[in-house]
């Protein structure tokens, strides 16, 4: 069974930092574009970052480039989302996501797996 669990969620002041981190297993993910996107409340889901799985070829959504920083470790099949210098307007649940086919992503089309969110909130 494929599962993608994320971790690493929680309450954070304004101006700090988190790691999330997404285990993925059931398969083998070495083909696999991975990523992260958020979904704040009242608000839909949206993208935040995507790492191609071989090359390490990396995509951010504009409002948090130069601030969140995208990695994988394959040995692992885990991807990691460094995230720093936090505001409100990043709380939300973030949600791991992979897909096989069309390269790296910046939109949430033709995801094959999703996880089922880690909750960041960030208070000021």
């Amino acid at each position: 069974q494929v599962q993608l669990v994320e971790s690493g969620g929680g309450l954070v002041q304004a101006g700090g930092s988190l790691r999330l981190s997404c285990a993925a297993s059931g398969r083998t993910f070495s083909s696999y574009a991975m990523g992260w996107f958020r979904q704040a409340p009242g608000k839909e889901r949206e993208f935040v970052a995507a790492i191609n799985w071989i090359g390490g070829i990396t995509k951010y959504a504009d409002s948090v480039k130069g601030r969140f920083t995208i990695s994988r470790l394959g040995a692992k099949n885990t991807v990691y989302l460094q995230m720093n210098s936090l505001g409100s307007e990043d709380t939300a649940v973030y949600y791991c996501a992979a897909r096989s086919a069309g390269g790296i992503f910046g939109g949430d089309d033709g995801m094959d797996y999703w996880g089922k969110g880690t909750p960041v909130t960030v208070s000021s």
